[in-house]
């Protein structure tokens, strides 16, 4: 039997079936348990509700003459209360005009410009999703309002300028990987849907599955996360269960579009069906989980790990190239190719002339003509003054002949290159 009682009366032992009052209001990802914690009744107390229901079917009843109302005497009193609105002269209530919407700044940048307010907006990013796993580590629902204002400051970057925080978004750390990979997963869907022509709409959805998609790694020890070694086959069991872990973290919280539930869940799903949790094959993937999986490998395989480093861009395309018979989307990773370019930033590349140089941006018209910034001649296996070279502009006669693995020329300020950041961007 459900019971509606006060917080003051409510004691271990009990079945807590359900809040009253806004699932903002209260800690916990779910609302149904049996209450055993002392530290759970404390923060329930603590919190702004006043009363809960209870069931007593699967736990503790109230003491006998404490005040509490059963369902039908709740519903009861709900039916009266309307019957009496048609008594009620018209409400008259005057409001002020709401205030102006902020100006979002979406106007194209050059890409230096850009990397200084995308190394800003990264900062502000890796603290927000920092805040937000560690209130879901304890059970604390995701705050949608302030997750859709970070993907929308993302995807205002990526508008200005798509290579600019999608790159300094790879220049992250070990320790930075769990939560840099969710701001940087955003970054590469807002950019892809938008080289797919999703509307607003879609492409805030694609960005705030790149965000969250990664959640249910929250509720995995951060010594399995973190293990520089290879993992037991149990590790590893517990590490594939984060999607279904955060599927069910952001269903319970509440309040999240359900294609941003299906990316979370289906996110490591194969275009063959050898993909978990579900095996599903093909089109049996949606598209928002089909974009995920490309985007959350992309920034895999090119980051830092505790147990690898990361590949070049230009060469972890061509390796993701070998595994649309399986595991993606051909056309979609055609797409991504294209939002990021053959040789995104940062890949390290070798011209006609034998100079060696890094890539600083895209052309968005001639994909295999980036601009680059060489600095190393192989002729006289030396350094020389960096120049920029625009392979697209009229009367170039360089061209990119070889991708260069830069863990075989270990150049140490590769990074400062392109970026111009000598010292970690954010």
């Amino acid at each position: 039997m459900l019971k509606r009682i006060h917080i003051q009366h409510l004691t271990l032992g009990m079945y807590l079936h359900e809040f009253c009052g806004s699932w903002m209001d209260h800690p916990f990802w779910r609302a149904k348990f049996v209450l055993k914690d002392p530290k759970d009744l404390e923060r329930i107390r603590s919190t702004a509700i006043t009363e809960c229901w209870i069931d007593t079917s699967k736990g503790l009843d109230v003491a006998v003459g404490t005040a509490s109302l059963s369902r039908e005497e709740v519903d009861a009193q709900i039916d009266t209360d309307f019957s009496r609105l048609e008594d009620l002269p018209p409400l008259k209530v005057t409001l002020p005009p709401p205030p102006p919407p902020p100006v979002r700044d979406r106007s194209p940048t050059d890409m230096k410009s850009e990397l200084k307010m995308a190394a800003a907006v990264c900062v502000r990013s890796k603290k927000a999703v920092v805040s937000m796993f560690s209130e879901a580590r304890m059970g604390r629902a995701v705050d949608s309002a302030s997750a859709q204002n970070l993907v929308e400051e993302i995807s205002d970057s990526v508008t200005r300028n798509p290579g600019a925080l999608i790159s300094l978004a790879r220049l992250k750390t070990a320790d930075d990987y769990t939560y840099m990979h969710s701001v940087a997963v955003c970054a590469l869907m807002v950019a892809l849907a938008k080289q797919l022509k999703l509307n607003d709409e879609q492409a805030r959805l694609a960005g705030m599955a790149g965000l969250l998609h990664d959640l249910g790694k929250a509720a995995i020890p951060l010594s399995v996360l973190n293990k520089p070694g290879k993992l037991t086959d149990k590790e590893f069991d517990v590490v594939r269960s984060h999607p279904v872990e955060g599927y069910h973290m952001l269903k319970e919280g509440g309040n999240v579009p359900d294609a941003v539930l299906d990316a979370c869940l289906h996110h490591h799903e194969k275009v063959d069906g050898s993909g978990y949790p579900d095996k599903l094959k093909g089109e049996n993937i949606s598209v928002i989980a089909r974009m995920t999986a490309i985007c959350d490998v992309y920034d895999a395989v090119t980051s830092d790990r505790p147990y690898k480093r990361g590949w070049d861009p230009s060469e972890s395309l061509r390796r993701m190239a070998e595994w649309t018979n399986d595991h993606f989307d051909a056309r979609m990773f055609q797409a991504f190719v294209k939002s990021i370019g053959i040789y995104p930033v940062g890949s390290l590349v070798r011209l006609t002339s034998g100079r060696i140089g890094v890539v600083m941006e895209q052309v968005p018209t001639a994909l295999t003509m980036p601009v680059v910034k060489v600095f190393f001649s192989t002729k006289s296996d030396l350094r020389i003054p960096p120049e920029v070279v625009d392979l697209a502009a009229p009367g170039c006669t360089e061209k990119i002949v070889a991708r260069e693995d830069p863990d075989k020329w270990r150049f140490p300020d590769l990074n400062e290159l392109w970026s111009g950041f000598a010292e970690k961007a954010w």
